[in-house]
């Protein structure tokens, strides 16, 4: 499967359960063990909808021509979702902490944004 492709599909599921996720997590914060479960599932989703946008988006952009830029920016937008969001469901729900997990995702996340913009600014 061509990258673009798989960033595509991969980018729509990744928004897809960020909606159920989102939907979830109205009833999930009810009786939660962390006192700020609603807020720190809030910002999960909302990380989770903007990164799997920006899935979609290289993989759109790949369509005229795949880049190593645009499949890192994929990779580590993926590897961001799963670090930094999936960090705040765990403390949320559990109260325990998954170290430098979140701070390792935040980084994902800059340095795939990092990556589109060197892409885009003409290095293909």
């Amino acid at each position: 499967m061509a990258v673009e492709r798989l960033f595509v599909g991969a980018g729509a599921l990744l928004l897809a359960l960020a909606v159920a996720l989102g939907a979830y997590s109205a009833h999930a914060t009810k009786g939660a063990p962390h006192p700020e479960a609603a807020r720190l599932l809030q910002t999960a989703v909302l990380y989770q909808f903007v990164h799997a946008t920006g899935i979609v988006f290289a993989g759109i952009l790949a369509r005229n021509g795949s880049s190593p830029w645009l499949v890192g920016a994929g990779v580590l937008h993926f590897a961001g979702i799963v670090l930094f969001c999936g960090s705040l469901w765990v403390l949320a729900l559990t109260t325990k902490s998954l170290g430098p997990a979140a701070p390792t995702g935040g980084m994902c996340f800059i340095a795939g944004w990092i990556a589109m913009a060197v892409y885009g600014l003409g290095t293909r």
